[in-house]
């Protein structure tokens, strides 16, 4: 390694002692001249960029053998072996236009499709967007995604879901390579456990999509799509260190094994195991960690290139936060209070295409579930077993495009909780079907329908509707309406039901929600002759939900009450994605979202807690290719939200201020097989304590020893409790872990 650095810092003065040559050419779109292309020798720094002509000259190139390549931001690259002897060379480069706006996605009817054929609209976002702001985890990577919020739920375990449209978690379904096997217990806390090394891209649709996946799927999904062997680097490792403390560990290899199979592997380590107490509550601003996650995936070749894949992982997870003096001895006592949550999980996902001439696909995954969780002196013990299977039949006619699906799904959950007198097993088996009508070139209609059965409800039929128009100006317009259902379990999904002081209470049978939307989306491409590359996406929507099962913090400052709601909620907005890539090197991609989310019941409407009225994301780029570096820039900013306060002499504000996180990191790849990487995450070191007097209520009483009741059970002001509290985390909107910096190294072999 040393002595390549040498070679490589040396080889401008030992050219300087012999003959060298030029390379010169002109680089095309199609048949127009391309200005601003990066043109250089891999592993040099020989290189130029193209004049507003498209030519480009390379000059005091020593005799030899190179690699030739050409980058453009929204072209694919370019790459040619080419030999330098005795003359200048002169090379004509012809770029491709790389797609902005075409991946290849199967969120949004279930079959690999181009994003721009899709009737229904779905956002990708590729592994390499996710190392722009690198994190340990699915949870913290969606950060920057318009329209997604990761929610911290609770201030001491730091524990959260994933907001879409103002949407709470479990309104939204999260699928592993298309498997729905992250659902009730993991809500909460499996999300952590997917490490970002090794995504292949993230596909989201908002709103919907009951008709193919079922319950859940109410506000959305987000599939996490893992990274194949044919694509993944023959070795990687990312690692980095943060100045907190936290140690992030990320490697794996793909091997051939055999003649007729190919295994994936890969594992993450995540450590953080540094107390701090920035705000002086004596309470750890971010939850301690030791988490370690192991995957390994295999691809069968078969004959008629027909499918057979399967992939393990388990995911074991120990983490605590609480007093600062808190130490595993306390756990689950009432002397020192600390929330420890220890999480073992495993997972296993298959696909098999059966070998039959019709195009017959077999689908199955299974999720084991063991929690072992004390909030103060009470435990919450859980198990959960997730069996899913599901068989599809693809078949196409003249216009149209055929899918039909039977599915199943078994659940056993139990707890330790009053609520949960004995164990719960339920199968639910579900029929489903889909067509695609081509109504000319330029229409698609989609009419899909699921029926579920539920021996609690009974049976439950879910419709869909989508419609697609795209115009000769690249203008695609789509509409798409919709039912969803769900059904909850609260103690499995719900955090407030457990932390803190609050008394639980159910009043009332909880029937499944259903929900009933309408999106219209456009999406517009633009390019200029000037190389600005456009891509623009904007969506209205509108959900109307009925028996909304929703957290009641404002009838008893003491009680989280659930109930169906007598009324109904809605959720509503507006939101802009914009895509641009210009100068060859710069890459933007902002959004914007206004939304209303509220509920009425008894004529009376209110904004739902945990719910900005708008928000914004951003992420720009700019790539140095002859200096090797780049420069990434992310951020978010949130509009105020409804946040819940214990009473009327609660002093914490009743909504949050408008808050932003922001990063920027420094990437250096200008060494073969290595990237060095550094930046600052949370550069305005905004934590939810700026403007409150505190953040948990009585902190520094968390077992309410000093805090005294009335008769009908509400806390009384004292002279040591004035405000009336009781010790209550759940008042949290931001994370509390302020600036930070960060140094990562990522090592690959292709």
């Amino acid at each position: 390694m040393f002595r390549m650095l040498c070679l490589f810092l040396l080889l401008p003065f030992l050219a300087s002692g012999q003959q060298t040559f030029s390379i010169q050419g002109t680089v095309y779109q199609g048949s127009e001249p391309l200005p601003l292309v990066h043109v250089y020798l891999k592993g040099t720094p020989l290189g130029g960029t193209s004049n507003e002509n498209g030519d480009f000259v390379i000059d005091h190139v020593p005799e030899g053998n190179y690699t030739l390549l050409a980058s453009y931001s929204g072209f694919k690259s370019y790459q040619q072996h080419i030999r330098v002897a005795g003359d200048n060379l002169l090379i004509p480069i012809r770029l491709e236009e790389a797609a902005l706006l075409d991946e290849v996605v199967v969120s949004g009817t279930m079959k690999a499709v181009s994003k721009l054929e899709s009737p229904v609209p779905v956002e990708v976002y590729s592994a390499s967007f996710f190392r722009q702001n690198p994190t340990p985890n699915v949870f913290e990577a969606l950060q920057t995604i318009n329209g997604v919020r990761p929610q911290i739920n609770c201030s001491v375990c730091n524990t959260g879901d994933i907001h879409i449209n103002g949407l709470e978690g479990p309104y939204t379904l999260v699928l592993i390579d298309g498997m729905p096997i992250v659902s009730g217990l993991s809500t909460v806390y499996g999300l952590t456990g997917i490490p970002s090394s090794l995504i292949e891209q993230v596909e989201i649709v908002k709103g919907p999509a009951s008709s193919l996946y079922g319950s859940e799927a109410v506000g959305g999904l987000i599939n996490v799509i893992t990274k194949k062997s044919e694509n993944a680097n023959l070795v990687f490792a990312d690692s980095y260190l943060t100045d907190w403390g936290e140690l992030n560990l990320d490697v794996g290899f793909k091997t051939r094994v055999g003649e007729t199979s190919r295994m994936l592997f890969g594992a993450n380590y995540f450590n953080y195991s540094n107390p701090i107490d920035n705000n002086g509550d004596n309470f750890t601003d971010l939850a301690l960690q030791d988490r370690l996650s192991l995957f390994q995936k295999w691809d069968f070749d078969r004959s008629a290139n027909r499918v057979l894949s399967l992939a393990g992982r388990f995911y074991y997870e120990d983490r605590w936060g609480g007093e600062m003096q808190w130490t595993p001895k306390y756990r689950g006592g009432s002397e020192i209070y600390g929330e420890s949550i220890r999480t073992a999980r495993y997972e296993l996902i298959g696909k098999y295409q059966l070998p039959v001439r019709e195009h017959m696909m077999f689908q199955f995954s299974y999720s084991d579930h063991d929690q072992n969780s004390a909030y103060g002196n009470s435990f919450y013990l859980a198990r959960q077993r997730i069996g899913f299977g599901q068989l599809t039949w693809d078949f196409a006619s003249p216009g149209n495009d055929w899918l039909f699906g039977l599915t199943g799904r078994y659940s056993y959950y139990n707890d330790n909780t009053p609520v949960t007198r004995q164990a719960e097993q339920v199968f639910v088996p579900s029929i489903f079907a889909q067509d695609e009508i081509s109504l000319g070139t330029r229409q698609k209609l989609l009419l899909g329908i699921r029926h579920d059965y539920d021996r609690r409800h009974g049976s439950i039929f879910t419709p869909r509707l989508a419609y697609k128009y795209a115009s000769e100006a690249n203008d695609i317009i789509r509409f798409n309406a919709g039912t969803g259902f769900r059904v909850v379990n609260l103690f499995a999904e719900e955090h407030a039901a457990l932390t803190g002081s609050r008394e639980v209470v159910i009043e009332e049978q909880l029937d499944p929600e259903r929900s009933y939307n309408v999106n219209l989306n456009y999406l517009r491409k633009f390019y200029t002759r000037s190389g600005v590359l456009i891509g623009l996406d904007a969506s209205a929507w509108y959900t109307y939900f009925t028996n909304a099962i929703l957290p009641d913090y404002d009838t008893n400052p003491n009680q989280v009450i659930y109930r169906n709601l007598n009324g109904f909620s809605t959720s509503k907005g507006l939101s802009i994605n914009l895509d641009a890539m210009f100068l060859g090197n710069f890459r933007a991609l902002l959004g914007a979202t206004v939304q209303d989310v509220s509920q009425q019941g008894n004529g009376v409407r209110i904004e739902r807690f945990f719910t900005e009225n708008y928000s914004g994301t951003w992420s720009l780029s700019y790539k140095n290719f002859k200096h090797h570096f780049a420069v990434d820039y992310t951020g978010n900013l949130y509009g105020p939200m409804r946040l819940p306060l214990l009473g009327e002499l609660d002093p914490r504000m009743p909504e949050s201020p408008i808050w932003s996180i922001q990063n920027v990191q420094f990437t250096f790849n200008g060494l073969s097989h290595f990237e060095f990487y550094a930046g600052i995450k949370n550069l305005l070191d905004w934590t939810p304590n700026r403007g409150n007097p505190f953040i948990i209520a009585r902190a520094e009483d968390p077992f309410d020893r000093e805090v005294q009741f009335d008769e009908s059970g509400n806390a009384i002001a004292t002279p040591n409790n004035p405000y009336a509290l009781t010790f209550d985390p759940t008042y949290v909107y931001a994370p509390n872990q302020g600036r930070r910096l960060f140094f990562g190294v990522r090592y690959r072999v292709d």
